[in-house]
């Protein structure tokens, strides 16, 4: 099921509104706005939830300048995932710039340590960023993590064994914090006598780096950090010393012999102290976040409880919703355009990650909680490109093993009530203290001592979208024509399921673990969720099997609800064509511009009236804008017709046969492009053929990598096994989530998603089942 479209549009560059002459002024020329004005991140606002005190500029202003700050902020998912991917246009020397300059007490406290903390790998500019990353790289795939795992697991445990009886628990104090350092250093192969000293040195690097310390505070920062850089400096000279520990700090020395003018001395300090802030912090803060938040829905706890193989799923949309990492800098090195908004050169942006998490543009219903969620790992927590966080797949291990430990050993765990505080920045959030209390007499492990040790291990990486089903039960199961089953599904636990937009789709998980995907076709806050199935007696067996076995009461796994066919509603006129079962995503089409009192018509053709679904709901609901074409009363559509006078203001939208899609392909040649947007249902030519590929070379430019993509591998799966995020849903060339941009190489398009013109731009493609032509590609990952 896929939408093909790309409506081309171009932004004017420049102010996004006009003001009174008396508003403040941005470094472009451009007015600035009272809201943009006021902005402060300092302010509570912020400090609590940076996603909803910037709802207002994703809403109307997603990018704009705060004078208060001295930044450019962007706010929205597209325009922060843009500048992600141009390093050069975009710089990172300023992500690790203090946000208050150091006074002259504090720099004078770093002297007196010979502090000289270099470029790290989240500052540094091309190409030396990419030279040293490939050196970095091979600790960080997720086979070598796999070794970390049981040493994770030991000290989640020990930490857990020492509070599970008492029945009340700062996890923040207890566990949260220590842990994530604990396994930082370990990871970095810290002789153990040196771990305990490590541990005692507060450096603050949060509000060192982000926040707005005070002149005393910031004389205290610098003690911390000078005694910081002071003894890992010691401890990496007893490690030089002693060359063959095991420890990604040792696999550094080496590299430092072997390139020194990669791997400089000065950089193997810098980075030892880095990763230990970096690998502590950002883990510690999201999973007290996670806590939290999994903890204030006892509902979602308790399913996640009961369902622990949603775990990785629900670690990643807590990254998503309530991340640790908030915001990310860059400077512009030359005038550009970002959101229509002409941003100068040197200008500083702030990229409120935390914002484009939220932007419901990307991701449905953004501001609830949803451990179903398909697309959560599409989250710029991490960051993204060449400057995605190395460690994220380390975090993610640490996260789900605290998740898994918790869930298995107290399931009745509760969040105290409390005032959550956080330390005041712009960029980092997490509480300081995450008070939590249980009953020790509940304790499933004082019935069955089994119960502790009984661990579930999740392979190392983001999720994938096919492993995360929900359960459902039917509460309604009748005809809707001849041949379409009408389904109503709805909360085992009587919850209202979450709502959904016109356009989307559910994955029906059969017995076999195949899945079959039915449109949504009902009204979409209703609390439940509505499909018709049309029974196919020469397709693969799904719809055999939902008319023979659904009935109320059973109980079905389900993926979704899932958007690849989403309604553009900023056109001036619709014109909607269904083609016998194609009527279910085009009939919540109509109900939504309805709502929106847009102008639209409907053209609905089918073999026979009698086995065209929701005739009569569409005679009453949209009788005006309605034109039906029954077969069997010889009526027939007339495309031709229909499409002959092209219309730059009209959007058409159109579900059904193949044959029907092709015919309105050919028909809207002369249209401009992007105005036509279809779905379609089958894979047919899409899927891997092993004895019919050939391998071929495929070259990461952003990250200077090359793979081989075997005959019996898909692209998707060899950067995956390269420790590459690529989303992904339906993985059959249907929903266009898996898409790349190809810098160079021909390419073989197996997808129904692009159009013919996208196709014949060879400069995109879908990884999960297009290919090489020829021997090489070249993708900008």
């Amino acid at each position: 099921m896929t939408s093909a479209t790309q409506r081309t549009t171009n932004g004017a560059g420049g102010c996004p509104f006009h003001a009174a002459a008396e508003s403040p002024m941005a470094p472009n020329g451009c007015p600035v706005s009272a809201q943009a004005a006021a902005f402060d991140p300092f302010d509570s606002p912020y400090q609590l939830d940076p996603a909803e005190a910037l709802r207002w500029s994703r809403e109307q202003e997603p990018v704009f300048y705060s004078p208060r700050l001295g930044y450019w902020v962007v706010s929205r998912y597209a325009d922060i995932k843009t500048i992600f991917r141009d390093n050069l246009t975009f710089s990172p020397s300023i992500a690790l710039e203090k946000i208050t300059p150091a006074s002259r007490e504090a720099q004078a406290v770093l002297e007196r340590y010979d502090y000289g903390m270099n470029r790290t790998l989240v500052n540094e500019d091309e190409p030396a960023h990419m030279a040293r990353r490939r050196e970095l790289l091979e600790a960080f795939t997720p086979e070598a993590l796999e070794a970390h795992a049981p040493m994770v697991r030991r000290l989640v445990r020990e930490k857990l064994d020492a509070i599970v009886e008492r029945g009340r628990a700062d996890l923040v104090a207890e566990m949260f914090w220590e842990v994530p350092l604990t396994v930082a250093l370990h990871f970095l192969g810290v002789p153990e006598e040196d771990m305990e000293q490590l541990r005692r040195f507060s450096v603050a690097h949060t509000l060192n780096t982000w926040g707005r310390p005070s002149p005393e505070q910031q004389v205290e920062v610098a003690e911390g950090v000078g005694k910081f850089w002071q003894y890992s400096g010691q401890v990496l000279k007893k490690m030089q010393e002693q060359p063959h520990g095991h420890g990604w700090m040792y696999d550094m020395i080496e590299k430092n012999r072997q390139k020194p003018d990669v791997v400089t001395d000065n950089y193997l300090h810098s980075m030892m102290m880095a990763i230990i802030v970096a690998a502590h912090e950002t883990t510690a803060l999201a999973t007290a976040n996670a806590f939290r938040q999994l903890l204030s829905r006892p509902a979602v706890w308790a399913e996640l409880c009961a369902n622990p193989e949603l775990i990785p799923a629900a670690a990643e949309e807590c990254l998503r919703h309530s991340g640790s990492v908030v915001a990310w800098r860059r400077i512009a090195t030359r005038e550009v355009e970002v959101g229509g908004v002409t941003i100068p050169e040197g200008g500083k942006i702030l990229m409120v990650t935390a914002s484009a998490n939220h932007d419901p543009a990307h991701f449905e219903n953004p501001d609830e909680l949803d451990i179903y969620r398909d697309n959560a790992v599409d989250h710029l927590t991490f960051g993204y490109g060449s400057h995605q966080c190395m460690g994220k797949n380390l975090g993610r291990m640490e996260m789900r093993i605290f998740l898994e430990e918790f869930t298995r050993r107290l399931p009745h765990l509760e969040l105290e009530e409390q005032e959550f505080t956080f330390l005041p920045n712009t960029s980092f959030r997490g509480p300081e203290a995450l008070w939590v209390r249980w009953d020790p007499a509940q304790n499933p492990e004082r019935r069955d001592p089994a119960v502790r040790s009984a661990q579930r291990d999740f392979p190392v990486g983001a999720p994938e979208a096919r492993t995360i089903v929900r359960r459902v039960r039917v509460t309604r199961a009748e005809p809707e024509a001849e041949g379409v089953l009408g389904v109503t599904l709805a909360d085992p636990a009587g919850r209202d399921l979450p709502a959904w937009t016109s356009g989307s789709h559910l994955d029906v998980v059969l017995p076999g673990g195949e899945a079959r995907k039915y449109s949504l076709c009902g009204p979409p806050t209703s609390g439940d969720w509505q499909i018709a199935v049309l029974r196919e007696e020469a397709g693969r067996g799904g719809s055999r099997w939902v008319h023979d076995t659904v009935r109320e009461g059973l109980e079905l796994r389900v993926r979704g609800p899932k958007n690849h066919f989403r309604l553009d509603e900023t056109a001036e006129r619709y014109v909607l064509i269904a083609g016998g079962i194609g009527i279910t995503p085009i009939i919540a089409m109509a109900d939504r511009l309805k709502r929106l009192g847009k102008p639209f018509e409907l053209h609905y053709a089918g073999r026979a009236r009698a086995s065209m679904a929701f005739v009569e709901r569409l005679e009453r609901d949209h009788g005006e804008a309605l034109r039906l074409y029954p077969k069997d009363e010889g009526a027939r559509l007339d495309l031709a017709s229909l499409l002959a006078e092209p219309d730059a203001g009209t959007l058409l939208y159109a579900c059904g046969p193949e044959r029907l899609l092709a015919a309105l392909e050919a028909g809207t040649a002369h249209w401009p492009q992007g105005s036509l947007h279809v779905e379609h249902f089958t894979a047919e030519g899409a899927l891997l053929d092993p004895q019919n590929e050939h391998a071929f070379e495929v070259e990461l430019a952003d990250s200077e990598l090359v793979v081989e993509v075997a005959a019996d591998r898909t692209l998707l799966q060899t950067l995956r096994a390269a420790g590459v995020d690529v989303p992904s849903d339906c993985e059959e060339g249907l929903c266009g989530s898996c898409q790349v941009e190809v810098i160079e190489g021909e390419i073989d398009h197996r997808d129904k998603v692009l159009t013919a013109a996208e196709r014949a731009g060879q400069d995109r493609l879908m990884s999960c089942c297009s290919r090489a032509k020829g021997k090489k590609l070249v993708l900008a990952l």
